[in-house]
């Protein structure tokens, strides 16, 4: 666990130094205008999903503070899992400042499991933004556990678990689960969260998770009533890299603290580390916003300073709601360490993950 930590830690406080460098950019960003075009933002999913839903929050403001106000609009190009129109971004996209791409964990995940369909490198793009978003485990009261610390106590019995797919962003879960030495049985096919959530409400699943938004809209009402029992959250990371309890759910352990809770010691070994890897990319640094490569330095601070004063838009502060939540957004240079930290895994890691998927869940990755 402590090579993680550090290599986290490492990592996001570097945005202090890179942080630092800001005031300079400025003059070098007022170079670039682009009064009377038009920015693509590509978005490899469909209409009104997660990230579309994002993209076109954002718009708007990104239009306001990119120099000469250009019009913003969203192009969705699914297909693939999202792969295909990263995969088209990747090849066609021109490094002219006007061509964006904003992706998921569910992108990130096929790059960073080493998935032959993938034909783009996170490493060639540059980051300009980064949204992190949170979730909450939670069980029913049914199963006579009040918290974390008494998960031991359920010993072989077996959890069932309403999933999307092994290699979705239900994997975050699937390998807590791992970490923390539960017997859950992972039933695939769920189109989505809401589905898995259902099944759960039918007593069909015995454990589930749901986006912060999802979980303070559905969850809590169950969990008033008494018939839900929260276990922990996936927590964020600090400026230091270290993970902190959800600002959203204060109350409810991380999900470090639930292992110690249940375990008496903290977690350690390649399948945390596989674990905090896809925990970065799927929740602490789920969705970034990217430029080509290539893309001369001057628009890339541009786009940089643009979403710093997006996120400082008192408008948009205001109407953040449901689609930020009450996450921090990563902006500025101190952007990039946060990105490294979900387009990167340990080679270690990822043969452990490509490993489990295969023996427990049949999943064969070329």
């Amino acid at each position: 666990m402590q090579a993680t930590l550090r290599r986290l830690k490492g990592a996001v406080a570097a945005a202090f130094v890179a942080a630092s460098l800001t005031a300079a950019a400025p003059a070098a960003a007022q170079e670039v205008d682009f009064s009377g075009q038009t920015v693509e933002w590509w978005i490899p999913f469909s209409e009104g999903g997660g990230s579309d839903v994002w993209a076109r929050f954002f718009a708007p403001y990104l239009s306001r503070h990119l120099p000469g106000n250009p019009n913003v609009i969203i192009r969705n190009v699914p297909g693939g899992g999202s792969i295909t129109g990263t995969n088209e971004f990747a090849a066609r996209a021109r490094p002219n400042g006007l061509q964006l791409l904003g992706t998921s964990g569910s992108t990130q995940f096929p790059f960073l499991l080493g998935d032959s369909r993938v034909r783009y490198d996170y490493a060639d793009f540059q980051p300009v933004l980064v949204s992190p978003t949170g979730g909450v485990v939670y069980i029913p009261a049914s199963a006579g556990v009040a918290d974390a610390s008494e998960l031991g106590e359920l010993g072989e019995t077996e959890l069932v678990y309403a999933s999307q797919g092994a290699t979705s962003l239900d994997l975050v879960p699937m390998l807590a689960f791992e970490v923390l030495g539960l017997n859950v049985r992972h039933v695939f096919g769920m189109t989505g969260r809401g589905d898995g959530r259902l099944a759960f409400e039918r007593g069909e699943a015995t454990i589930d998770y749901q986006t912060s938004s999802a979980y303070l809209t559905n969850v809590v009402p169950l969990v008033e009533a008494g018939t839900a029992v929260p276990l922990f959250s996936y927590g964020v990371l600090d400026a230091e890299g270290n993970l902190q309890r959800d600002p959203s759910f204060p109350e409810i352990p991380h999900f470090i603290e639930a292992y110690e809770m249940m375990h008496g010691e903290k977690p350690s070994g390649v399948a945390f580390e596989a674990y905090m890897s896809f925990f970065g990319s799927g929740f602490a640094a789920q969705k970034p916003a990217m430029l080509p490569k290539d893309t001369p330095e001057n628009i890339v601070q541009a786009y940089r300073d643009a979403f710093a004063a997006a996120a400082k838009d008192p408008e948009l502060i205001a109407s953040a709601g449901e689609v930020l939540g009450d996450y921090e957004q990563a902006v500025g240079d101190g952007v990039v360490p946060l990105y490294k930290v979900a387009t990167t895994i340990d080679p270690d890691a990822r043969e452990w993950v490509r490993t489990y998927l295969n023996e427990n869940h049949s999943v064969m990755l070329d």
